[in-house]
């Protein structure tokens, strides 16, 4: 990739008050009732005021996260920030964000404004159309294996304002703990991995933007260097090829590259698969269109949900349904939580399952409701 402009002076457009109260309307959207923000909006004026003398004077340091242990649909760990951390995440990515996008390439969908699951599996479904054969790939622990001196060395290629570059590092070095990744790397001695600083706190806005980052010179080397038709979604890729034997070959290449950036590819969701058959990717269940005469795909092929995300919508229902007749949860929370599952489950064939989930009800799909 060729050498890129280096920013300077952005500090004052991250830590001044204007900044700040941007960022806190920005961070308070859909959280207004939370205790946190409640709080911080009660004495506005003066949490910013503090923040930016913090930020400005150096002495501003990240605050403990509350961690949750969430089963569903996996089990991972998610971190919440304290709010007027949030609003320094905010402040940041706002400005620095825009400066690293110009350099991201088309295809990686995850936490980007015009992108997202659905634009992914639009493109995963029209090279998939048109290749035989697809790897996919994914990451093993990619949130906790993130190597934060890595991570480190990509910030100070684009940017050169040290104090932003300060609170970049100041915001990575308050990660809380991960799930331990204990991997050794060519030329790592016995006690490397125990060394280095990994991971990153699944749930900030600042993490999601890093991890995008992390993987932008894989995302340039896989589409530049080896030319593979490549979607990713944070941790999750597939590249295309109507050689098996070539995704093979590049599937040895791409683990020795993520070596590199001391990762390692999960070694059983890693596959090379033939197109024809059904794949599960970003939530859905895809299923290639009919060949015509001489091999070539006609239409788009169905989309279904897979049957544990069927499961998980029933069981949520029947829990949303007794909160309702208890009076635990008011119409609006059950429409909120519901129309937002049919928002994703409209961009699947789900019109049937969703009569028949939903019949007689407030969101039967021939009714006109949501």
């Amino acid at each position: 990739m060729p050498a890129r402009q280096k920013h300077k002076g952005l500090f004052g457009r991250i830590a001044s008050f204007n900044a700040l109260l941007i960022a806190a309307r920005k961070a308070v959207n859909g959280k207004r009732k939370k205790p946190g923000a409640a709080s911080f909006f009660a004495n506005l004026e003066r949490e910013l005021l503090r923040l930016e003398r913090e930020l400005r004077d150096g002495s501003y340091r990240p605050g403990r996260y509350v961690e949750i242990l969430v089963r569903d649909p996996k089990e991972r760990l998610v971190s919440a920030a304290p709010f007027r951390d949030r609003v320094v995440h905010h402040a940041l990515c706002a400005v620095i964000c825009p400066i690293f996008e110009t350099g991201f390439i088309g295809n990686t969908f995850a936490n980007r404004t015009g992108k997202g699951t659905h634009a992914a599996i639009h493109v995963y479904e029209r090279h998939r159309d048109n290749h035989a054969h697809v790897l996919r790939a994914d990451i093993y622990r990619y949130f906790p294996s993130i190597d934060h001196e890595v991570l480190k060395g990509l910030f100070r290629r684009r940017i050169a304002c040290e104090r932003t570059l300060a609170l970049m590092e100041t915001i990575v070095d308050a990660s809380n703990a991960q799930e331990p990744v204990e991997l050794h790397f060519p030329g790592d001695d016995l006690f490397e991995p125990y060394r280095r600083r990994r991971g990153l706190p699944i749930g900030n806005l600042t993490s999601q933007f890093f991890a995008n980052l992390y993987l932008d010179r894989f995302d340039h080397w896989v589409s530049e260097k080896l030319g593979a038709p490549y979607v990713r979604y944070v941790d999750d890729f597939v590249v295309f090829h109507d050689d098996a034997s070539v995704l093979s070959d590049w599937r040895a290449q791409i683990g020795r590259y993520l070596e590199g950036r001391r990762l390692r590819l999960h070694p059983h969701k890693t596959v090379i698969l033939p197109t024809s058959e059904p794949s599960v990717f970003l939530g859905f269940e895809l299923h290639a269109g009919p060949r015509k005469h001489g091999g070539d795909k006609a239409g788009r092929g169905q989309r279904r949900l897979p049957e544990d995300n069927v499961a998980r919508i029933r069981n949520r229902l029947r829990g949303l349904r007794d909160g309702w007749r208890a009076g635990a949860a008011t119409k609006a929370d059950v429409e909120a939580r519901i129309s937002a599952w049919i928002a994703h489950a409209d961009h699947a064939d789900t019109f049937w399952l969703r009569q028949a989930m939903f019949e007689n009800g407030w969101f039967e799909p021939v009714s006109g409701m949501p």
